[in-house]
């Protein structure tokens, strides 16, 4: 039984060493790097890819969010004081997002299915300052449905797409960062799509929306020394860029890869005690996170730990509980609580070999609770 690390970044780029060295000495080469060529043409290979009109760079999948809607306020289609639904079980990035921008987040509980936002209980929480809904795919998973693009209809509502853990995913024929009004990407190193540091990306079809986020990236400039915004210092490097430009194209190979190791883990883990994740439709999942339940999480660990099989728990401690966000204290959220009391993820990578993921199960099987 061989020991499992939880991520090895170095693999992972190893598959991609020599186009990843050709990219940097050609932006080295070029002399120029911000705002230049790789940035335009990552941008446009990654539209492309996710199927809208317009991509913006921006620092990373905070900033992403954070401009997102700083740009909708600035377009007069909301105001400080308004209301954003947000799954209550998000990474707190989603949040901040929210809160920076002077905004209400309206936390909603999650599906125990999916562990993205029910769509049955959104309704009941929309009220006259609602302007918008966040959907996070979380873990890689789809988190659209009809149901949740009826009710940005029905309320005309602003959705919002944090796609930092899906890339690639689908929604039948579209691709999740396409189904909304906007959507926000983290390429952090450990994505699906991960650069060689913090990079992000803002996606819509909206010709405003993009110009307004690209504005607000760029010191809110669109003319150097000219500001038509109090903006933000975000923008996408062009070595982050030309990075990403090459991994883009091994990004559907390395997706397939986890959901083959996903299947073996769903087809192979058989325990009482653990729960393990569901997902019914076809490439809706690009597996970033395979994360999985078990009531007493901490003996769980320490047995796979025997094994060398490395864990991480995404996430221990949920919005409600955060210390840094006392004002949503007040909320009773027991299927969420519960769930990050329990969650644990495997280590889940386009490359890990078969014998390490058979590693994984075996040690599992052993765990006697």
């Amino acid at each position: 039984m061989e020991a499992v690390p939880f991520l090895d970044l170095k693999s992972i780029n190893d598959k991609y060493e020599t186009g990843i060295e050709d990219s940097i000495k050609r932006v080295l080469d070029s002399g120029w790097y911000l705002l230049g060529k790789e940035v335009e043409r990552f941008e446009a290979e990654f539209s492309r890819y996710i199927g809208v009109d317009h991509t913006v760079g921006v620092a990373n999948g905070l900033d992403a969010l954070r401009i997102i809607l700083r740009a909708f306020m600035e377009m007069g289609e909301m105001d400080e004081g308004n209301e954003i639904i947000v799954p209550a079980n998000t990474y707190i990035a989603s949040i901040l997002a929210i809160t920076d921008n002077n905004l209400t987040p309206i936390l909603v509980e999650p599906d125990t299915n999916t562990y993205n936002i029910d769509p049955v209980l959104i309704e009941k929480h929309i009220t006259e300052k609602t302007r918008g809904i966040m959907i996070v795919h979380l873990y890689g998973q789809n988190a659209y449905t009809e149901k949740i693009g009826e009710l940005c209809k029905k309320y005309d509502l602003k959705l919002i797409e944090d796609a930092a853990q899906a890339h690639g995913a689908y929604y039948n024929e579209k691709r999740v960062g396409s189904l909304g009004d906007a959507a926000g990407f983290s390429f952090y190193p450990g994505k699906n799509l991960g650069a060689l540091g913090d990079a992000g990306a803002i996606c819509t079809d909206n010709n405003q929306l993009a110009e307004v986020c690209r504005t607000f990236g760029n010191y809110g400039s669109q003319k150097k020394y000219h500001n038509k915004y109090q903006g933000y210092n975000s923008r996408l490097d062009e070595i982050q860029a030309a990075v990403l430009r090459v991994k883009l194209k091994g990004l559907d190979e390395d997706n397939q890869r986890r959901r083959e190791i996903a299947n073996y883990y769903l087809n192979n883990i058989r325990h009482p005690s653990i729960i393990l994740p569901k997902s019914s439709v076809e490439n809706n999942h690009v597996w970033h996170l395979f994360v999985l339940r078990v009531s007493d999480r901490k003996s769980f660990i320490n047995h796979l730990e025997k094994y060398g099989i490395e864990t991480l728990i995404h996430y221990p401690i949920p919005p409600n509980k955060q210390e840094g966000y006392p004002e949503l204290h007040k909320y009773n959220l027991p299927i969420t609580e519960k769930i990050h009391d329990e969650v644990v993820s495997l280590p889940i990578s386009p490359v890990m070999s078969n014998n390490e993921v058979k590693s994984v199960v075996e040690a599992i099987k052993s765990y006697d609770i």
